[in-house]
């Protein structure tokens, strides 16, 4: 218990010294390239955010574990709203660009519902996979084609002009080496982290499906909270924002996808009928909060991260 307790701390120093070299890498990065900052929000923010539940759900699917490769993935989009956006708002409000909300919101919870139809019969099989993964590949593509044709207002022309100076190359070398480090922190402190408190909570006797929802998803999940806090302090909202819509989609269409490509998940009945539903509803109550000023205040914040642990309560009631 006690090693389990060293592994659990490390994991959370590795996980924040991850997040800060790798908000601080993107940031700059999209700068130096003229990306805007949401766009590396929703793709390489995101993708890299995602990577401990794609390993966990993964392992899990191997071992066969579907409770806890399915639960990661639903425990997680729900952390992601209810308690890493929630705390995060708490901490500074956030400001949500338009394009949030015209296109990325409404995406997040259109593949929510898909995922939520795909299960109702019980099974994320093999199609069900390969449609889901056809859909990250699709989306990706997207976000490339946005990132060509979105260059940050005002320095775009100075940005190009520096592209190909040997002091730019530099800059931009230094900030994929903070990517790659930050990244590397997140999934070793993630895996520390996911690691040490499976353990703890077998030993307390709790369920695998409750453990892929509280446990495991709150571990892999740290990663989206260390990023989006660092980037909230650092003024950097869209890449806070965009990295939570972001890594959602990527945990259906690239996880979900990936893994039911690899092994058929199995849904259990109160999954169906309890958990899924409580993830749409969570994607759904992003409309209401962000549509008025496009900003998610503290009010809101808090309401968001209640309603987290309102959820928590009804899992283990």
């Amino acid at each position: 218990m006690l090693l389990q307790s060293i592994l659990f701390f490390i994991g959370v120093f590795g996980v924040y010294v991850g997040a800060e070299w790798f908000v601080k890498g993107s940031s700059n990065l999209s700068r130096g390239l003229g990306i805007r900052p949401i766009i590396i929000g929703l793709t390489v923010v995101a993708f890299g955010t995602s990577s401990p539940e794609l390993a966990v759900s993964l392992t899990a699917a191997f071992k066969g574990s579907d409770n806890i490769s399915i639960g990661n993935i639903i425990g997680s989009n729900i952390a992601n709203i209810g308690l890493v956006l929630g705390i995060t708002a708490i901490i500074i409000p956030l400001s949500v660009e338009k394009i949030i909300m015209k296109k990325e919101i409404p995406l997040m919870i259109g593949i929510s519902c898909l995922f939520c139809i795909m299960a109702m019969d019980k099974m994320i099989g093999v199609i069900d996979g390969t449609i889901l993964f056809v859909g990250i590949v699709l989306y990706i593509g997207y976000q490339i084609y946005n990132s060509i044709n979105s260059k940050v207002s005002g320095d775009s022309a100075n940005s190009i002009q520096m592209r190909g100076s040997g002091k730019n190359r530099k800059i931009v070398f230094r900030n994929i080496v903070f990517i790659a480090l930050g990244l590397a922190f997140l999934l070793v402190g993630a895996q520390c982290l996911v690691k040490s408190a499976i353990f703890i909570a077998g030993r307390l006797g709790i369920s695998e499906m409750v453990v892929g929802l509280t446990v495991v998803a709150l571990g892999t999940s740290i990663p989206e909270m260390a990023t989006s806090v660092v980037s909230a302090f650092r003024r950097e909202t869209d890449i806070c924002v965009g990295n939570i819509i972001g890594s959602n989609i990527f945990n259906i269409l690239m996880v979900i996808g990936s893994v039911a490509l690899v092994r058929p998940l199995a849904i259990n009945h109160d999954t169906l009928y309890f958990e899924l539903p409580v993830m749409l509803i969570f994607s759904i109550a992003l409309i209401p909060l962000i549509r008025g000023n496009l900003t998610v205040n503290r009010i809101e914040g808090f309401l968001l991260a209640f309603g987290y642990f309102i959820f928590i309560f009804f899992l283990f009631r």
